[in-house]
């Protein structure tokens, strides 16, 4: 079983890696970006009749810093 997690930073938190991107992609002649923002996403080998609830939990204590990112979950075999 895998589940796969997104992991954002909230609207309003700065990110400098996206607004390096930005301005690379600028650099490069790609005028039309007007923002980014990156994030990382993690995917997750589980054992089977893992609960969506366990991966929540797991993501409130380690995989995401809450405070100021936000995340969301993808279950799949």
């Amino acid at each position: 079983m895998k589940a796969r997690v997104h992991v954002m930073l909230k609207n309003g938190v700065l990110d400098p890696q996206g607004e390096a991107v930005r301005h690379a992609l600028g650099g490069l002649g790609f005028d039309g970006v007007e923002g980014v923002r990156q994030g990382k996403v993690i995917e997750l080998d589980l054992a089977e009749g893992t609960t969506e609830a366990t991966v929540t939990e797991m993501c409130e204590k380690l995989l995401a810093n809450t405070v100021i990112e936000s995340y969301s979950i993808e279950m799949g075999a």
